[in-house]
């Protein structure tokens, strides 16, 4: 038809009829035109499916429409003006790819919330992943228009991850629940946090580009201890690296304050211990772990067997103070009766305070209840083995001598599983009655 002499009818059909397939590409893939009205009158429910459907036809559009269109007006074209090419192709793709690229930039204006945060950067990843192919697709200078509108998108998406990380930052740190997670349990706000930023780790690549630029500030409210924030003493060092840990940072100096509402010191360690060991069995078992590394790990797993230790310090001490310094040594009956009766008071009040008490994390749990019989059991059967028959045969010694040492360990190995643990027996005054009332190990 061109060398008819027909240029002009030949491109106005191929426009014409190009543009209505690569439409109705677009319209099979889910394209729609959205204006920034229609987008935020619709709920999160239904942007959240129109994202999934823009998602996969942003690759599709681009990859193979836009991409086989260019190549096809090229080869069509190929001994007409480098003119007609350039004026073919942006008719027939120009509107849809700014329709395609208008809906992120529409989505990235609306309100922020923390919900939003992960559809934003994924779409971000895929405008990003898919930019060398939208700049070599859309070169000519009359296609900038699309060119610029994904980059706007970029922009708008990258300061609308920026706001939410700043909302983060203050929800966690504003957090004003007085409420104690009972038997000293992990924390709602401790799971939140962590499951949020172990799903902000995988984006390391988005976020690389987004928080390179974007200054941290030290909320006022954080105690002295926390001032210093994390760097290449903590074996963290990327813009990415160093915002996650200071977001945990941030959650942990929260968790002090809230031990404090516990009335029970030893409780509150107790607490400080379990949310530790939540944060940092999820910094292992995700991506945060190649972020923060195995330093960080180890220093705040230390911090673990640290607020564990203090726990058994304040919880156990009494129990501990309450058998003879020399557990072997040679005493009067009525003196080893007399260290009998403190041993069993200090051992039922700890035991009734804290079998409500919890430690979800087994290996934790088992750290801690060994570590308990160690320091107490072997003290108390040296004792036990040393005093227990003579104060038996005693007239009127009747439950003085309450627990064998196989008793103590039943009894250590029902706590921390919370109320429904193992209690006291109403009455026990003996061992028989302990060990009919069922403790032992085998009831777990």
């Amino acid at each position: 038809m061109i060398g008819a002499g027909y240029t002009k009818e030949c491109v106005k059909i191929y426009k014409i009829i190009r543009k209505s397939i690569v439409d109705e590409g677009l319209y099979r893939l889910g394209v729609d035109r959205f204006s920034l009205l229609q987008v935020h009158k619709l709920d999160w429910e239904a942007v959240d499916s129109k994202i999934k459907t823009w998602l996969y036809a942003v690759k599709v559009a681009v990859k193979t429409l836009f991409y086989g269109e260019r190549l096809l007006c090229d080869h069509v074209f190929s001994s007409s003006s480098p003119a007609i090419r350039e004026s073919c192709f942006v008719e027939v793709v120009r509107e849809g790819a700014l329709d395609l690229f208008g809906f992120p930039e529409n989505f990235a204006k609306g309100k922020k919330t923390l919900e939003k945060m992960f559809r934003t950067l994924d779409i971000y990843e895929a405008i990003s992943d898919l930019w060398p192919d939208i700049e070599s697709i859309f070169s000519f200078e009359s296609t900038a228009a699309v060119r610029n509108r994904a980059i706007n998108s970029l922009i708008k998406l990258g300061d609308a991850v920026r706001t939410m990380l700043a909302d983060l930052e203050n929800s966690i740190t504003k957090d004003a629940s007085k409420i104690s997670v009972p038997g000293g349990g992990v924390h709602p706000l401790t799971r939140y946090v962590m499951n949020y930023i172990s799903f902000l780790s995988d984006y390391s690549g988005a976020l690389s580009d987004i928080v390179a630029d974007f200054p941290m500030e030290v909320p006022a409210s954080m105690p002295e201890a926390y001032f210093s924030s994390p760097g290449p003493d903590d074996g963290v060092t990327s813009p990415v690296s160093v915002r996650l840990a200071w977001l945990i940072l941030i959650l942990l100096c929260k968790l002090d304050g809230k031990a404090q509402f516990y009335r029970d010191v030893p409780l509150s360690y107790l607490f400080l211990a379990n949310n530790l060991r939540y944060v940092v069995n999820k910094v292992r078992t995700s991506s945060l772990k190649f972020h923060l590394g195995d330093e960080w790990i180890e220093k705040h797993d230390a911090k673990v067997r640290q607020y564990a230790a203090n726990y058994e310090r304040v919880g156990w001490d009494r129990v501990m103070s309450s058998l003879p310094a020399n557990a072997a040594a040679a005493m009067t009956v009525p003196e080893a009766a007399e260290w009998f009766r403190k041993f069993n008071s200090a051992f039922e009040e700890a035991y009734r305070k804290q079998s409500s008490w919890v430690v979800p994390d087994s290996r934790l749990r088992d750290e801690i209840k060994i570590s308990v019989a160690r320091k107490i059991g072997p003290a108390y059967r040296r004792f036990y083995e040393r005093n227990r028959a003579a104060v038996s045969r005693q007239a009127g010694s009747h439950g003085i001598v309450r627990y064998a040492p196989d008793d103590l360990e039943n009894y250590w190995s029902d706590l921390f599983y919370g109320p429904s643990g193992g209690s006291f027996s109403s009455g026990s005054s003996s061992r028989s009655s302990v060990s009919s009332s069922g403790h032992g190990g085998s009831s777990h």
